[in-house]
């Protein structure tokens, strides 16, 4: 029987049954995390429901690469509009750009 573990909502992908952007796991993926590191982050997602995301991922990988960036677009839009003191966008995009493992 096949479980499906990510929907399209709001133009973008999620995690069926939480708030979790599949970018989010997605980006971690790419920089190494395992599954397990990648759910011990989301404390309200299962193994399974981290495995069945990447297990999108990899299937879809292009569609999905488009909406991360798509998401990092609109990310970078908003806080170009938004004043921050100097020097947080940059502190920001390279905390974006470290796995969160290692940030701690």
């Amino acid at each position: 029987m096949h479980k499906e573990f990510v929907e399209r909502r709001d133009g973008s992908f999620y995690l069926i049954g939480s708030r979790v952007p599949l970018a989010r796991i997605v980006r971690e993926f790419e920089h190494g995390e395992s599954p397990d590191t990648i759910r011990a982050h989301f404390p309200t997602l299962s193994i399974e429901q981290v495995d069945g995301a990447i297990t999108f991922y990899l299937r879809y990988k292009n569609a999905v690469e488009q909406d991360v960036a798509e998401r990092e677009r609109v990310e970078d839009e908003f806080t170009d509009r938004q004043a921050a003191p100097p020097g947080l966008k940059e502190k920001l995009e390279r905390a974006r750009q470290q796995p969160l493992a290692r940030r701690t």
